[in-house]
């Protein structure tokens, strides 16, 4: 009887965890996806920029805050990873969720090879319009060379299925 009830409760809890990773995301509206492109940030070095700056390429966005340590634990894979990918055509943003001078003093300590944009506490709703329907960090969007969002993370970046993805889309826009 008991190893029924473990079993049930294991699959009860699996099947909800999977569901809370579903619904914590939503398909990509393509206005909100084109908005973002479009939308006006401030750098790190105070520099008014936009994403569509970036056109053509396929684009990495991850929305982070110098407070939320999963967000900071990938950062340097993430420098790693605009290192190696830079060539290819892939280029990595970060859209900071904090103040300007949080975002400043951080980058001051960290090094960080991709540009940062600073969005302040708007970037939660931003991240909500583009799917993130919990508002939690990290997430990220991958974004194909024709603008359209491909994939969308959320929680810490597992490197490997990032490098799959970023990968497979490549060879499939190749084609």
């Amino acid at each position: 009887m008991k190893k029924k009830f473990l079993i049930a409760a294991i699959l009860t809890g699996t099947l909800s965890a999977a569901f809370g990773i579903y619904a914590a995301t939503t398909p990509v509206n393509n206005d909100a996806t084109a908005s973002l492109l479009s939308r006006p940030f401030k750098d790190s070095n105070g520099q008014t920029q936009t994403l569509a700056n970036y056109q053509g390429k396929m684009l990495l966005v991850n929305f982070w805050a110098t407070w939320c340590a999963p967000c900071v634990k990938e950062m340097p894979e993430l420098s790693a990873l605009q290192k190696e990918m830079q060539s290819k055509g892939v280029q990595i943003v970060g859209i900071g969720i904090d103040s300007p001078s949080n975002i400043k003093e951080f980058l001051q300590k960290y090094d960080v090879s991709y540009p940062v944009m600073v969005a302040g506490m708007e970037g939660t709703d931003l991240s909500r319009q583009l799917g993130n329907k919990s508002g939690a960090l990290p997430f990220t969007l991958l974004i194909d060379r024709q603008g359209k969002v491909a994939k969308t993370y959320l929680g810490r970046l597992k490197m490997e299925e990032l490098h799959t993805d970023i990968t497979k889309l490549s060879s499939e826009k190749s084609k």
